[in-house]
C-alpha cells in the first residue's frame, strides 16, 4: 500500500543513554497536543519507545507474536498497534535476542506489515525511534530504506554525545544521496556542560544544521517517567512541559532541512578542547580513539 505523500516521517537518533526515548516520547505528546495525528514505531528491541504514551512496561512486539503465531501474516494489526496517550498510536517492531539473528529484517518486516494493513492512514507523522547511535546494519534501515525523511540527532555537551551526533551524521550523510534523507537538526538534552548551548551550536554549525532546540534539565521528567507518563500528562502546566510544546512546535514547522557536512576527528578534537571538555591534543586523540573502539565493538 503507497504511503501518502504528506505523512512526514521522521526518526530520533542519539547515544545510548542520551534519553532519545523519553525526549521523542515527551516530544510527540506535545505534538499530539497540537492536533498532529501521530503513529510511534519503536525500532529498539528493548521495546521501550512506547512505555510513557500507553503506562505499560512493554508493549508486545510485532516480531514476538509473529514469533508465536508462525508469521507475521498471521497477525492482526490491532493485536500489535495500540492507541496510546491522546490518540497517539504505538506500534513496537521488536527484534532477536542479544547476539541472535538480524534486528534490521526485523523492523523492515514490522513496518512492511505496518504499511501493508493500513497503519500509515490518517496520521501526519510517523515516527521511528531507533536503538543507540548504530547507523550501520540493521539499524540503519529507516535511513537506508528511505522510510525516515527527518532525522532529529539527540545529543548534549558530553564528549561521546557529540561523538555519536557526529557518526549519525556521517550515516545520513551516506544515504543522503540515494534517498531523501536529511538532517533536521541536534536536539541539546542537557548535561549541565559548561557552554552546553554554545557547544552544540557550534557543533551544529559544522554539521551544516541547527540545534533545533535546547531541553533544560529538569527532575520533573523522572517523576513522570517513574509513573509511565509524559511531562504533559503528568505535569502539563510545568516549565519542562512548555520547553516540550516549544520543540514540537520547532519540529512541526521545520523546513530547515539538510544534508549533514560530518567533520572529521581531528577537527572535533580540536573543538572539544576549545570548549575545554578536553585539557590536550594527546588526551583527545586518546579519548576519541576509545570511541571509537566502543562503536565498533
Amino acid at each position: 500500500m503507497a504511503i501518502d505523500s504528506k505523512i512526514r516521517q521522521i526518526a530520533f537518533y542519539g547515544k545510548g543513554g542520551i534519553g532519545k526515548s523519553t525526549t521523542s516520547q515527551n516530544t510527540l505528546a506535545a505534538m499530539a497536543e497540537m492536533g498532529q495525528r501521530i503513529l510511534i514505531v519503536g525500532c529498539d528491541p528493548k521495546a521501550d519507545s512506547t512505555r510513557l504514551m500507553l503506562h505499560s512496561k512493554a508493549q508486545t512486539t510485532v516480531l514476538h507474536l509473529a514469533a508465536e503465531r508462525g508469521a507475521v501474516e498471521d497477525l492482526e494489526l490491532e493485536e500489535v498497534m495500540l492507541t496510546g496517550f491522546r490518540g497517539v498510536r504505538c506500534v513496537e517492531s521488536g527484534g532477536p535476542e542479544p547476539g541472535v539473528g538480524c534486528a534490521g529484517r526485523g523492523i523492515i518486516t514490522a513496518i512492511n506489515f505496518l504499511e501493508e494493513n493500513g497503519a500509515y492512514q490518517d496520521v501526519d507523522f510517523v515516527s521511528y525511534d531507533v536503538l543507540g547511535d548504530v547507523v550501520c546494519g540493521g539499524f540503519a534501515m529507516p535511513i537506508r530504506e528511505n522510510k525516515a525523511q527527518e532525522i532529529y540527532i539527540v545529543t548534549s555537551g558530553e564528549m561521546m554525545a557529540m561523538y555519536a551526533a557526529n557518526n549519525i551524521a556521517r550515516g545520513i550523510l551516506k544515504y543522503a544521496h540515494t534517498g531523501g534523507v536529511r538532517l533536521g537538526g541536534l536536539i541539546c538534552n542537557s548535561r549541565n556542560v559548561d557552554r552546553e548551548i554554545e557547544l552544540i551550536e557550534t557543533l551544529a554549525k559544522r554539521l551544516n544544521t541547527q540545534m533545533i532546540h535546547y531541553v533544560p534539565r529538569d527532575n520533573i521528567v523522572q517523576h513522570a517517567e517513574l509513573r509511565r507518563m509524559t511531562v504533559n500528562e503528568y505535569a502539563p502546566d510545568s516549565n519542562q512541559g512548555n520547553e516540550y510544546r516549544i520543540l514540537a512546535n520547532k519540529i512541526v514547522n521545520n523546513t530547515n532541512l539538510q544534508i549533514p557536512t560530518p567533520i572529521e576527528m581531528e577537527e572535533l578534537e580540536e573543538l572539544l578542547i576549545e570548549f575545554g571538555i578536553l585539557e590536550s591534543e594527546e588526551n583527545a586523540a586518546k579519548m576519541i580513539a576509545t570511541a571509537a573502539e566502543s562503536t565498533a565493538k
